[in-house]
């Protein structure tokens, strides 16, 4: 059982604490709260409460979060395509898709799932049971190059690297509009969206730093080609900060227009094309670039 402590500022004032929870602990469902409170598992002063209390500035709750019980992961024969391999980590090309690793009620066809089969369980250990050798990861609908360790010596040192924003990652996109400028970067703290917890946004107070530097490869008539650079790896970063500038990624539903015309496209289209960083054994750096994805390729054709 983990305890999770919050103190109710100014803003909470006479707000219900189910909205409340929603909003400060926005990594947990609406439902999975609402469940914790009916079962006494959030208390003010030792006392439970329920959905429907009242905060006070100050007041200090206490949430009980219950441990998870991890499910079995089976390993599943899914066809990989491997950029590179050896003895502690390889790089995939990850499909439009496919999920990267389980979650609540999707525990089949994720790249975990393969990565299982293709490594016979040889992966890191670091990230447990639903995410074992993932050091960072891509968004469903994203396509390209994912860093996968076979090892624990692998995952730390990689891991580190990302910590250290030494990783080279270049995406591909195309966005709405046309740039007025060529080249640019976008600084912006990325932090959960404060009424809409399955989005992020540009979030100054709760945010984390966030570095997105982008260059204009190709005009389209209403359309523009980019490469985008991450100094940081935020989620949904570049989604998030190309919208923030007018900018959104065709065929993103959540940060761009709800209606795409592309009606065949499904979700953005982003691509992590180049992926650098130095070998965790040998120390030599190591580049892979991922081809573009055929939709991507059809894409460019209808919009020159």
């Amino acid at each position: 059982m983990k305890k999770l402590c919050l103190q109710a500022d100014a803003s909470a004032e006479g707000q219900r604490i189910d909205k409340y929870l929603a909003v400060e602990l926005s990594d947990y469902s609406r439902s999975f709260l609402q469940k914790q409170l009916k079962e006494g598992n959030v208390t003010i002063g030792e006392k439970a409460v329920k959905s429907s209390y009242q905060l006070s500035e100050e007041e200090e709750i206490t949430v009980l979060i219950p441990d998870n019980k991890e499910p079995d992961i089976e390993p599943e024969n899914i066809p990989l395509s491997i950029l590179y391999e050896d003895e502690q980590l390889l790089v995939v090309d990850k499909p439009k898709g496919m999920v990267v690793h389980p979650s609540a009620g999707h525990y089949s066809g994720t790249l975990v799932n393969a990565l299982l089969y293709h490594c016979k369980g040889n992966l890191s250990g670091i990230n447990g049971v639903l995410r074992p050798g993932i050091v960072h990861r891509i968004d469903k609908d994203t396509t390209g190059a994912l860093l996968v360790c076979k090892t624990d010596l692998a995952h730390r040192d990689l891991a580190q690297q990302l910590k250290e924003h030494s990783i080279t990652r270049r995406y591909r996109a195309i966005v709405h509009g046309n740039l007025k400028e060529e080249e640019g970067t976008i600084e912006g703290a990325i932090g959960r969206h404060p009424t809409e917890r399955k989005k992020m946004a540009i979030n100054l107070k709760n945010g984390k730093p966030a570095v997105t530097h982008y260059k204009v490869l190709e005009h389209y008539k209403n359309y523009s080609y980019i490469e985008c650079r991450l100094e940081t790896g935020r989620t949904h970063q570049i989604r998030v900060h190309m919208s923030s500038i007018g900018h959104p990624l065709v065929g993103d539903f959540v940060y761009g227009p709800k209606k795409c015309p592309f009606p065949n496209l499904e979700g953005q289209t982003l691509h992590a094309m180049v992926l650098g960083f130095v070998h965790p054994v040998t120390k030599e750096y190591l580049e892979f670039t991922a081809p573009l994805p055929q939709y991507f390729e059809k894409l460019q054709k209808k919009l020159i």
